[in-house]
């Protein structure tokens, strides 16, 4: 069993990375993003109460995140996952590592998909003329999501470098480069 976390800006391509690195390795991918724009569109408790910061481009609150992957987790523990977007605190990494030592699992590897700010806010903005995503729309709710992330987010790459588990890939290129990159770096963790 590996896990494996996917790590990046908003608009780096986690999501389209870690649909495609599920399938070449049979493990399970959990994007908490999904997860809770699914509960939004389902008008769930949980998607009501989160619809604010998804509108801001604030991140959710850690204990209603690790309560998310704890249960997915819970029921898919039959083999590995690639968590896209998860632990995005160090707070919820550190949750995250006593939650896997509990099952008699560990994190493999974490590695961080590096794109450019413009790069980023291209992309998004491209999603979501495709999308529809609202919170893909503004270029100003874009921008704050990338400080965001780099404000509370990118330091959980310390958390893991200290574990010595931290790995880093250019996120520019076609998607099979990037690809290449990833299975590279997984390949050789395994």
């Amino acid at each position: 069993m590996v896990n494996i976390i996917l790590f990046g800006a908003p608009g780096c391509g986690k999501g389209t990375q870690a649909a495609r690195l599920a399938q070449h390795y049979d493990l399970y991918h959990i994007s908490t993003g999904e997860v809770i724009r699914s509960e939004i569109k389902r008008g769930t408790e949980l998607g009501k109460s989160m619809e604010g910061y998804i509108s801001r481009g604030e991140l959710a609150p850690d204990s209603i995140v690790v309560e998310m992957v704890r249960d997915y987790m819970l029921s898919h523990n039959d083999k590995g996952c690639i968590f896209d977007g998860f632990p995005r605190t160090t707070a919820q990494a550190e949750i995250f590592d006593k939650m896997l030592a509990e099952a008699g699992s560990k994190v493999d590897v974490m590695i961080y998909m590096d794109v450019p700010e413009e790069e980023l806010v291209k992309r998004i903005l491209l999603r979501g003329k495709e999308s529809g995503r609202a919170d893909d729309a503004s270029e100003e709710v874009i921008r704050n999501r990338i400080e965001v992330y780099r404000a509370q987010t990118a330091i959980v790459a310390d958390y893991y470098t200290h574990q010595g588990k931290y790995s880093e890939i250019n996120g520019l290129g076609t998607m099979d480069e990037v690809f290449d990159r990833l299975t590279s770096v997984i390949d050789a963790r395994r």
